[in-house]
């Protein structure tokens, strides 16, 4: 049980964010043409792998921090740029999402290899 505890907080905070952010969106208007049509866009950065496993899991990583989205989130709060704050929520969306089926931070060992789970 205890050895399967670190796993499960990372689902469990996927879920958290997954649905603070859905809330957030809906709550701010905006509707679910742009959600649906983008949601899985951070899964692009996937083709990294068609230049090997170390490229596919930088470029697989970077759109799947939590960073990117929470800097563009900020950025756009602070400039008053509801698409930027759009984009940051659908994309943190994404990634909790991820989070809480057990898709993590790829190693460069292979896609399946991750900071939460062997998929």
């Amino acid at each position: 049980m205890i050895d399967r505890l670190p796993a499960r907080l990372l689902r469990l905070e996927g879920l958290a964010v997954a649905a603070g952010a859905l809330a957030l969106y809906f709550d701010a208007g905006y509707g679910w043409l742009v959600l649906l049509l983008l949601i899985l866009a951070p899964d692009l950065s996937a083709l990294g792998y068609l230049a090997g496993k170390r490229v596919g899991a930088v470029t697989y990583d970077l759109a799947h921090t939590y960073v990117w989205p929470v800097a563009l989130g900020v950025g756009g709060v602070l400039t008053e740029s509801g698409t930027a704050v759009q984009l940051a929520l659908v994309w943190l969306v994404h990634i909790g999402a991820d989070r809480l089926l057990g898709y993590g931070l790829k190693y460069p060992t292979g896609f399946k290899d991750t900071h939460i789970q062997r998929v």
